[in-house]
């Protein structure tokens, strides 16, 4: 190979490489991967792909709706419901309100983190709240006005290890 070839595909390489570095830094939160957030508005464009070109698959109609983040792609959010629905949405339409979903039928919420605790509500399935904080195998949630605890294995929303 001659010097000028050599000097040639250096600089190829050097362009390709400087090109790639910014495209990198902006996929890149620094956030963790898997994550929770929720819906920030109450209709939201669930794309094929990460970008406008990409036809809507789904359309989430739930202000507050948990989601899972489990891919970023510059300003896309790769994303998944409770029901295990996945696409792409754009970044302004999530929140980090972390909010959770009750599955598996109506579920106790109760004054304490205790399943002999005080009965304070009856939650339908499906109804969303926000999550306050966690402890072990129980999280406190606000529901509408009302505050209690409820099973982590009762809702979608939270990792078992968080608190």
């Amino acid at each position: 190979m001659s010097r000028c070839s050599r000097i040639v595909l250096i600089l190829a390489l050097c362009g390709i490489v400087s090109f790639l570095i910014p495209i990198a830094a902006l996929a890149e939160t620094g956030l963790p991967l898997p994550r929770y957030a929720s819906l920030r508005a109450n209709k939201v464009h669930l794309r094929t792909g990460p970008g406008i070109r990409y036809p809507v698959d789904w359309i989430f109609v739930s202000r507050g709706m948990p989601i899972e983040i489990t891919a970023e792609f510059e300003n896309w959010r790769k994303v998944r419901d409770w029901q295990g629905t996945e696409g792409w949405v754009h970044r302004s339409m999530l929140s980090g309100k972390r909010t959770a979903v009750v599955t598996g039928g109506v579920q106790p919420l109760r004054r304490d983190p205790n399943p002999d605790s005080v009965l304070t509500a009856r939650v339908m399935e499906k109804v969303v709240g926000r999550i306050l904080e966690c402890d072990g195998d129980w999280c406190r949630i606000e529901i509408g006005k009302r505050r209690g605890w409820m099973r982590r294995a009762h809702f979608w929303g939270v990792y078992s290890d968080e608190k």
